[in-house]
Order: structure tokens, then C-alpha cells, then sequence
């Protein structure tokens, strides 16, 4: 079975940045009310959630994907699903109180084999409008994976003897995303996923070494990383590639510094391992 017929797929959806979402996502990341009331940059991610019935949920607890003319998403029959990365522009802040539009198309397939197996790619175009004009643009890669052996060995790997050295970067920020972090973000982003939160699940089944660590929730840290030293909604552009799981309850080290071509944005493990890879513009 071919998938071409996916490429240019819409889905619609609409959402209002309410007070009440405002503050259980400023809550989660310990952040004060805004004043004026802009919110920060990375609240998109909590916008237009996808909204599928409990009864049409997979195993790993995305929503399931089938042939027919309402999937948006292709049925690919490796199930291990990871949001890959993302490459993102900012237009305009995202003010408390506002109308929420996002269109979302598939803007490419494509298939390949890796040297663990068959995998898919899938990049999905989101535009996402605040009161009518247009606030962020966001192609997020989607991969799939074919199943875990039951015997294959977890990952990443148990943390090494090194130590991540920040030297060379010029900001630096430590944190231990927990089980109650994780929690939190898949409620803000209604995400379902099971390896952010049920521990059997993602060991046993996919065969990472324990909660694993959203990949927004790590772009969504970086972001206020660079608010922190730019100030707010500063950034024009913004991408991020995962390189390794971060795993839950275990340091995370986010780092940024300017760059010849703008800034560089990276987040690591405690001994050293690289999780993520971004780039920032202002």
C-alpha cells in the first residue's frame, strides 16, 4: 500500500486561549501572569489539541490510523510514533482571550529503511491564527518506527560516568523533569501518548529506560530559556530535532549561545548526551 494519497490532507480546528488554560500552563512552568497579557512563546503547543474519542485510541494511545477518508494521518503499520522535530515561525504573540484558528496539511511522505527497521515520515504544515491573523506556522516531522523487540536493550542507555561541561555556552539552565512535569504537559496538550506517563508501558513495550520526556516540553524549556536571556516573544524562528530520549526523574542541562547565524540552542543529559538540537532568530 502507498501513501501519496495523504499528501495534502486538512484538518480544521478551533480553540480559545482562556484564562483558565493561560494559568494551568504558566502554573506548569512556575512562570508569573503576563503583563500585559502576551503569552509566552511555546503556548501554541497546548492550542487546537487533537480532540479523538477514547474509543478510537491505539495501544500506545495516539489515535488510532486507518485507510479511510477521515485519516488525517496515514496507517503505516510500524506503531512506534515520535515527534521528530519541528521548524517554526512565529508571526505574532498569542495574547489571553484569543479566537484560535490552526488548519493542519500534510505536506509530505515518504518511506525509507534505517538500521533498525522500515521507517515513515510524515511532515504536517500547522497554521495557526490568533483573532484572525495569522500567529505561528509550524512543520513538525512525524517518524514511525516498527515495534521494539521484547528483549531489545532500553534506551538511551544507564547514565555514564561523565558530566556535562556547559563551557562555551552563555546561558545555562539545570532542572529534573519529573513524572508530575510530565503529567501536567500531557493534560495542557491532551496528549495520550503512554510513554509519558505510564512507566510499564514505555519499558516494557516500547523499551525506553523510564517516562520519556516530551519533545515540546524540552522545546517549550528552551524557549523560556531564550525569553530569559532576549526577553519575551523575541524569537522569530525556532527549530528543534530529538537526538536521544530525555528520561524522566534525571538532570536535564538547557544551554544557548549566539551563533553566526543566530543562536544555538541545545539540551543534555547529565553525563553529557546530547537530547536535543535547536536554532533560534530573532
Amino acid at each position: 500500500m502507498t501513501f501519496e494519497a495523504w499528501i495534502g490532507r486538512e484538518t480544521r480546528a478551533t480553540d480559545r486561549l482562556d484564562e483558565g488554560l493561560a494559568t494551568r500552563w504558566l502554573a506548569t512552568f512556575n512562570l508569573a501572569k503576563p503583563l500585559p497579557p502576551i503569552m509566552p512563546q511555546g503556548i501554541h503547543f497546548a492550542l487546537c489539541t487533537p480532540q479523538a474519542p477514547s474509543a478510537t485510541l491505539g495501544e500506545d494511545g495516539h489515535p488510532a490510523r486507518d485507510d479511510s477518508p477521515d485519516s488525517f494521518l496515514p496507517p503505516f503499520p510500524m506503531p512506534r510514533r515520535m515527534w521528530a522535530s519541528s521548524k517554526i515561525a512565529f508571526h505574532a504573540p498569542i495574547a489571553i482571550g484569543a479566537v484560535i484558528e490552526r488548519v493542519s496539511k500534510v505536506a509530505s511522505v515518504s518511506e525509507k529503511e534505517g538500521g533498525s527497521g522500515r521507517l515513515a515520515f510524515v511532515d504536517v504544515e500547522h497554521v495557526t491564527k490568533a483573532n484572525g491573523s495569522i500567529a505561528v506556522i509550524e512543520t513538525q516531522t512525524l517518524v514511525y518506527r516498527e515495534a521494539a523487540a521484547p528483549d531489545a536493550p532500553l534506551s538511551p542507555p544507564p547514565l555514564g560516568d561523565g558530566r556535562f561541561d556547559p563551557t562555551g555556552w552563555d546561558a545555562h539552565r539545570t532542572l529534573t523533569p519529573d513524572a508530575r512535569l510530565l503529567f501536567r504537559y500531557s493534560a495542557l496538550t491532551f496528549n495520550t501518548h503512554r510513554i509519558h506517563y505510564d512507566a510499564p508501558y514505555a519499558e516494557g513495550v516500547e523499551r525506553y529506560r523510564g517516562l520519556v520526556v516530551h519533545g515540546p516540553l524540552t522545546a517549550s524549556l528552551l524557549l523560556q530559556l531564550a525569553a530569559r536571556e532576549l526577553g519575551e516573544n523575541r524569537l522569530r524562528s525556532f527549530a528543534f530535532r530529538g537526538l536521544s530520549p530525555a528520561i524522566a526523574g534525571e538532570s536535564l542541562h538547557l544551554v544557548m549561545r549566539k551563533g553566526e547565524a543566530g543562536y544555538e540552542l541545545a539540551a543534555f543529559a547529565g553525563d553529557g548526551r546530547q537530547v536535543t538540537q535547536a536554532s533560534a532568530g530573532v
